[in-house]
């Protein structure tokens, strides 16, 4: 071919054919190429940009939404220019070796480019797969980056050398500890992610705690070397990979799966208001539809047993009774059973806990079957409100400390009698 067109420019008498012939070959090369360019982004590509928009599956706007189509028409250009260069150039020429290099560079970034292209293209349309989802895949996925950019280094390396590549690979094993102390984040990264999704212990979506890092809130992404946690207060926290595994976290996502999530607050009852429930009281209470059927079962069996062991009854030490605080207890573990908000197949119960200086903590525990922290919230303030409203119904006191408001009032009373007293003496 080149002998071809040496004799067609030597037609024309030219005086310097070989420097005619140069130019022409690098003419041809910028037409071709630029020619090729315009078919393949102006053309192909814009026919491909409204087939993404009129798309309606995932795998059509993923492969067509991260340049996929344009970084390789960019290597097929050098392509191109490499074979049309061997094609007409001396293989001895300084022109040859130099389009060469620079070809061989070019392809290799663009190819390069082009596979982060359809990793990305890949990455979203496992987004879109339900248990693709709950895998690490980000993480892995920067891995084959990093393997690939090191791969595409030590090609173009090798080019620029003249050397094979299989020589610098090689030489891969005498820098291992270098190796190794340069990617030591990212190889211990990608050993968590492994691990974070053989192992099931952490997701995109869940609900991540770690004091530590000072992180409580949804996980939002997962890469090589970091986890990322929108916090409730909107911030972000970025924690290290391999931390989630080398330390203790807590995810939040089984109250998703029991459909329960849990309440556990105690109330501080004055230990000076607990006392016998009176004849009088128990009427009272009795009407209450949540306590009726627990009053009558427990003073029958109260009275048959005081009965059965012949006890005098009229002393209080001797026989047993009803108090005021056992049947608050049993009124709200009938609130919680007739709660439609509590969910009744997780443990749910009311328990005294020890007595302190603070008084006699009566603990609710259970579970809210809305695990939304929004409407988590309301049915535990829901609950207790009514206890809150609903304890002096059984002769009970709540125990909290003075306030100033009691300290005025105590004050005012002690001056009032005080008062009293010396209008008493005048008299």
């Amino acid at each position: 071919m080149k002998q071809e067109l040496l004799k067609w420019l030597e037609q024309f008498g030219l005086a310097d054919v070989e420097y005619a012939y140069f130019l022409v070959v690098i003419g041809l090369i910028v037409i071709a190429s630029t020619m090729l360019h315009i078919v393949l982004h102006r053309i192909v590509a814009r026919f491909l940009a409204r087939a993404r928009r009129s798309g309606r599956t995932i795998w059509q706007r993923a492969f067509s939404g991260h340049g996929l189509f344009s970084r390789l028409a960019l290597a097929l250009q050098g392509v191109v220019v490499f074979a049309m260069a061997n094609a007409f150039l001396d293989a001895e020429s300084l022109v040859l070796q130099l389009v060469e290099a620079l070809t061989h560079l070019w392809i290799i970034l663009f190819s390069l480019l082009a596979l982060f292209s359809l990793l990305d293209a890949i990455e979203e349309i496992s987004r879109s797969a339900g248990p693709a989802v709950k895998l690490p895949l980000r993480g892995i996925f920067q891995s084959l980056k990093l393997v690939a950019t090191t791969v595409a280094l030590i090609f173009a390396v090798a080019f620029l050398i003249g050397k094979s590549p299989l020589i610098l690979f090689s030489g891969l094993g005498a820098m291992t500890a270098v190796v190794l102390l340069i990617f030591k984040d990212p190889i211990l990264g990608l050993v968590a992610g492994i691990q974070l999704s053989a192992n099931n212990m952490l997701a995109v979506g869940d609900w991540l705690e770690m004091q530590k890092y000072g992180a409580d809130g949804d996980v939002i992404d997962i890469s090589l070397t970091t986890v990322k946690v929108r916090n409730w207060d909107k911030t972000i926290t970025s924690i290290p990979s391999y931390a989630l595994i080398s330390d203790s976290f807590k995810n939040w996502r089984n109250i998703e799966a029991v459909g329960g999530r849990r309440i556990k607050r105690a109330i501080n009852i004055d230990a000076t208001s607990v006392g016998f429930a009176s004849d009088k009281e128990l009427d009272r209470l009795r009407r209450a539809r949540l306590l009726s059927d627990y009053i009558e079962d427990k003073a029958a069996e109260i009275q048959q047993a005081n009965q059965a062991d012949g006890i005098d009854t009229s002393s209080s030490l001797n026989t047993r009774h009803l108090t005021n605080l056992g049947i608050f207890r049993a009124y709200l573990t009938a609130y919680l059973a007739d709660n439609e908000n509590i969910n009744h197949d997780l443990t749910f119960m009311v328990r005294q806990l020890e007595a302190g200086p603070n008084g006699i903590p009566l603990q609710v525990y259970g579970f809210a079957n809305q695990t939304s922290w929004v409407p988590y919230e309301n049915i535990q303030s829901d609950i207790f409100d009514h206890i809150y409203a609903i304890i002096p119904e059984f002769g009970l006191r709540l125990h909290q400390a003075p306030s100033g408001h009691d300290v005025r009032q105590a004050a005012e009373r002690f001056a009032a009698g005080g008062a009293g007293d010396l209008n008493s003496e005048e008299s």
